[in-house]
């Protein structure tokens, strides 16, 4: 059965589909909802009840079994783009908003607070990551200090507060998450890369020190997630010489140790931005969810 959601921004291709999936760590697939509109970024709820996801600029929740969605209403702020984290709690859902800022919203709905601080030159924020204890964001800031752009990681209080940079470079970094026990933040960078668009996956110590490299193929690697019980990264490859994260590409949904080895293939389908923009690991540790995109020769 298809539902229906808000439109912004992206579109699907006539007779496309976004579809909600589960995967176990067999590679067993079984879908939760089909849409025909753009519905990105599943969270899981710390209680194993609910995925949370967005489409339309909004957030909505479902059961991991399926079922009927349901709107999470946020008074108002209705521009989130695809960059969410639930607290450790279940309590509250942190958001990103098209207005450049963090936001903080109870879990069944409500009144929007402010997380975020204005700057004097442009500092947009996109969420990532929630320290285990819940007093820290990790987030994506995209600067452009003296007109030049740049994409750097930094922290910042969950009850709100003064922002940390964790990094101060010139190429692109992105999808910082911490691990479960507090002790690394992983994160893909291009801090590596010999051509534009090389992202390889990293991981440093939350003050941002001791970076290490923990992929090193030809492939562009993005957004790693570990697994509640630190046993496990997830995370999305491109094909090679991709730029960004873009949509309607072939990817592939790969699976390693924390320190990098042991990389193998869970799934390949049609996907990108939107797939697993966030953690989407299951709080048993044993499934993800994640989004694919099949164009409409795949039905």
């Amino acid at each position: 059965m298809s539902y229906s959601f808000p439109r912004r921004g992206r579109t699907l291709s006539p007779g496309q589909k976004a579809v909600l999936e589960v995967i176990d760590l067999y590679g067993d697939r079984r879908t939760v909802l089909t849409a025909d509109e753009v519905i990105e970024a599943p969270n899981w709820s710390p209680d194993g009840q609910w995925l949370v996801f967005n489409a339309g600029g909004q957030l909505f929740r479902i059961s991991p079994e399926g079922g009927s969605p349901e709107h999470i209403p946020t008074s108002g702020l209705n521009d989130l783009n695809n960059d969410h984290v639930l607290s450790p709690d279940g309590a509250t859902i942190y958001v990103s908003s098209d207005d450049g800022h963090l936001y903080a919203v109870p879990f069944d709905g409500g009144e929007p607070r402010r997380v975020s601080n204005a700057h004097p030159t442009p500092h947009h924020y996109y969420l990532h990551g929630i320290s285990p204890n819940g007093e820290t964001l990790t987030y994506v800031a995209v600067e452009a200090p003296q007109g030049q752009r740049k994409v750097n990681i930094f922290t910042i209080p969950a009850a709100g507060g003064p922002d940390t940079r964790l990094t101060d470079v010139t190429v692109p970094n992105d999808g910082p998450e911490y691990s479960p026990d507090g002790r690394w933040i992983y994160f893909n960078s291009e801090l590596s890369a010999k051509k534009p668009g090389h992202a390889q996956i990293f991981r440093m110590q939350p003050d941002g020190t001791g970076i290490e490299q923990l992929t090193f193929d030809t492939r562009v690697n993005w957004f790693p997630h570990i697994s509640p019980d630190g046993r496990h990264v997830a995370f999305l490859s491109y094909p090679e010489d991709t730029i960004g994260h873009p949509p309607d590409k072939h990817v592939l949904l790969r699976l390693m140790t924390p320190s990098g080895t042991e990389q193998t293939d869970l799934a390949a389908f049609f996907g990108g931005q939107g797939t697993i923009n966030v953690n989407s690991w299951a709080p048993d540790s044993r499934r993800l969810a994640f989004v694919s995109y099949p164009p409409a020769h795949q039905d």
